[in-house]
């Protein structure tokens, strides 16, 4: 500490208060690696303490200072332009010559991913992908969204009040390696907001080379301001808890799932920020007292097509109705894994066993992991609290299974141990599925297959993200974040009679 007042080394073991009442330590790692100008993020839940280093403090500093002049400038811009801007995007990523850049990036992406023993899934810019980004940006040219839209009008005797949309200014994203959020997020713009983007660094090669043959040349030719949209160029994660604790952001929003995701929102919701987190899920499949069995084999057949948040994570099966459904279940796995030309991974709740063949337990089989194929049990038991665990596969569907009484022993474990996110029951009956619906804490609930749930394929609206009730329920906003969500209401009265009082 200096003398003004500005924190400028750390020594080992130092003791650092957090939460009221208790402390965190200081590792000597920390200590050596802090330097003067440094910032220490202390998480007051967790005791996290976060180092950002002085260089990405500034980067921060001044990417959003460029973001928030650009959000004001674009209040002089008509939404005619915003409309090119989103035609530009697209038409740069769909020319070949110009893609040509960014596929070369993102092979050399994928390759140092694949060394590092990383995942790819959700990294290699395929045709599918790239399609999907171009559909998406046009999707956002032709939403039509006025972004000073009357919302609603109340007349008084001499005046009048008008609730206007309103854009609400710098919205950060930060995301894993998945290039096509860059077309998702960029959704925002529509509603005149500016942004800034952090990307995981598996994917910062790919993103680089968006920006600069696709995004920026589309941004310039709309005549957008200079900094409508950027990308914060750190491979750092520090630049990420930089940028969410900006107390600047109208909107900070990460996207992927586990530790790291709840530690960004920790940051943003500590700072002040309003904050969305999207991912973390793992649906949950019931089988019902009335289930059909080829309905639910369906169900679990195709909510294994890929790993994403939505995927079939735990399925419940009534104890009375295991001995036929449990079989086909698994058959409906092991079809799943064939479509990949893998195997797939089992496991069991403690007490559920009984329902499962035993050479699923003592035959090994190859599962398809980042790092390569590893020979693991076919299936394993594991704990009551490993209904809590999100499966994030690479190739192999994996999935847990629990034998439960009835419905309502389901939705209680679900309550209990899910990221109260994505829940399905298949039943012929009404009255269960009423019964399930109204006793489920979940924002997404379905009688089916799980993967339904998209802004893009349910909704037909581009999305920009999925959240959870882990956090808490949203006040007045669907689980589906799309940028004609992210705006805020401004309120103008009109007098029409000068002698209007109270």
């Amino acid at each position: 500490m200096s003398s003004s007042g500005h924190l400028l080394h750390l020594e080992p073991g130092q003791l650092v208060p957090y939460g009221g009442d208790r402390v965190a330590a200081v590792s000597a790692e920390l200590a050596e690696r802090f330097q003067p100008g440094d910032h220490l993020i202390v998480l007051q839940r967790t005791g996290d303490l976060l180092h950002v280093p002085s260089v990405e403090h500034a980067l921060v500093e001044s990417t959003v200072t460029v973001a928030t002049h650009a959000f004001g400038d674009l209040s002089h811009v008509s939404d005619d332009q915003i409309t090119a801007f989103f035609e530009g995007f697209a038409h740069h990523l769909e020319d070949d010559e110009s893609f040509a850049h960014i596929a070369a990036a993102n092979e050399i992406d994928v390759e140092s991913a694949r060394a590092r023993g990383r995942s790819t899934t959700r990294l290699l810019l395929g045709d599918a992908m790239r399609s999907g980004m171009i559909d998406g940006l046009r999707g956002w040219r032709d939403q039509h969204l006025a972004r000073d839209a009357v919302a609603r009008r109340v007349e008084h005797d001499g005046w009048n009040v008008e609730a206007r949309r309103a854009p609400l200014g710098v919205v950060a994203f930060v995301f894993e390696g998945r290039p096509n959020v860059f077309a998702d997020a960029c959704g925002v713009v529509r509603t005149g907001n500016a942004v800034v983007f952090r990307i995981g660094s598996d994917a910062l090669g790919t993103a680089r080379a968006i920006v600069e043959h696709a995004l920026d040349p589309a941004i310039h030719a709309a005549g957008l301001p200079e900094g409508t949209v950027q990308l914060l160029d750190s491979p750092s994660r520090s630049a990420g808890h930089a940028l969410f604790s900006d107390r600047r952001l109208a909107l900070a929003v990460a996207r992927g799932s586990g530790p790291a995701v709840a530690q960004l929102g920790a940051v943003a919701a500590q700072a002040g920020v309003p904050v969305s987190l999207h991912g973390t899920g793992g649906a949950w499949l019931v089988a019902g007292e009335h289930a059909d069995g080829d309905h639910l084999a369906l169900a679990v057949e195709h909510s294994l097509d890929r790993k994403v948040c939505n995927t079939l994570n735990v399925l419940a099966v009534p104890r009375d109705r295991a001995a036929e459904l449990v079989p086909r279940s698994l058959d409906a796995l092991d079809r799943a894994a064939a479509r990949r030309s893998t195997n797939a991974r089992l496991h069991v709740v403690e007490g559920s066993d009984e329902v499962v063949p035993t050479d699923r337990f003592t035959s090994t089989v190859g599962i398809d992991r980042a790092d390569g194929t590893h020979d693991e049990p076919a299936a394993s038991t594991i704990p009551i609290d490993g209904l809590a665990t999100e499966w994030e596969w690479e190739n192999s569907p994996e999935i847990t299974l629990v034998v439960v009484d009835d419905t309502d022993h389901a939705v209680a474990l679900c309550n209990t141990y899910s990221p109260r996110f994505v829940a399905s029951l298949v039943s012929s009956d009404p009255v269960e599925h009423d019964r399930f619906y109204a006793a489920i804490d979940a924002p997404f609930v379905g009688d089916g297959f799980t993967r339904w749930v998209d802004g893009q394929y349910a909704l037909s609206t581009p999305e920009l993200g999925l959240s959870n009730w882990e956090q808490g329920r949203m006040l007045a906003r669907g689980a589906i974040l799309s940028g004609d969500g992210v705006h805020t209401v401004r309120y103008r009265a009109t007098i029409t009679d000068p002698a209007t009082h109270r």
